[in-house]
């Protein structure tokens, strides 16, 4: 069926990513340097387009190492013998992840050192947002963290297996972000009963209990701090 087909396409495509947070250590710094730049944009207040330009930016750093390790698995394939021309592919490859590294931290530096000197000046005190755009933050740090804890973990698939359950995570973030953005009592009880069934149908089928209540668990408290910390829910 296409619907089957799709996912096995998306999870061989996170499988990738998976794979590369596994072997490749520079790869987890992004990804930790991604969140924790997500998340000082929003204690900073910094406008949509910035924030727009510095995601954009992040995930050019982020998909240029995995075309980095990609060119290092494919040269070890074809050339497992030491090579000249394999080790300057590799160079060129790690020195196209170094130029478009030095530059996001050059943006970084032009967009975020502004609002640092008047986060410092009005006393380090926290911007507030709208609910949407905290469930949006929320919904992107909990599936980087659930790629990086797989990836320490090194166990199971990204959408099969493997701890957390990155289902449950999704799933509990959705529903908090809907109980505190609806404030209403049918709508949440709606969206806590449709995360119990992603959650139960991944017991059954790929994760263990103790696996599906750690995701949930994930998704649920990055969810609720992130509304406590930037509204006033």
């Amino acid at each position: 069926m296409p619907l089957r087909r799709w996912l096995e396409s998306a999870n061989n495509a996170i499988e990738g990513i998976l794979g590369a947070a596994k072997s490749q250590r520079h790869l987890r710094y992004h990804l930790y340097a991604a969140a924790v730049v997500l998340l000082f944009c929003y204690v900073l207040g910094i406008t949509k387009i910035e924030f727009l330009i510095i995601s954009v930016t992040i995930m050019l750093v982020i998909a240029l190492e995995l075309i980095n390790t990609s060119i290092e698995a494919t040269v070890n394939l074809l050339s497992p013998e030491i090579n000249e021309l394999a080790r300057i592919a590799k160079d060129v490859a790690a020195g196209a992840v170094l130029t478009i590294a030095v530059g996001a931290a050059v943006i970084g530096y032009i967009i975020l050192f502004p609002y640092l000197v008047i986060f410092f000046n009005r006393g380090l005190t926290v911007a507030t947002h709208g609910g949407n755009d905290i469930a949006v933050l929320a919904l992107l740090i909990v599936i980087i963290l659930v790629v990086i804890i797989k990836a320490l973990t090194k166990r199971g698939h990204p959408l099969r297996g493997g701890m957390p359950s990155g289902h449950a995570a999704v799933a509990f973030s959705i529903w908090v972000s809907i109980t505190l953005i609806t404030k209403n009592l049918l709508a949440s009880v709606f969206a806590l009963f449709a995360a119990l069934m992603i959650a139960q149908s991944r017991v059954a089928r790929v994760h263990t209990k103790w696996e599906v209540f750690i995701g949930a668990a994930i998704g649920f408290l990055i969810t609720y701090v992130l509304f406590r910390l930037f509204s006033h829910v």
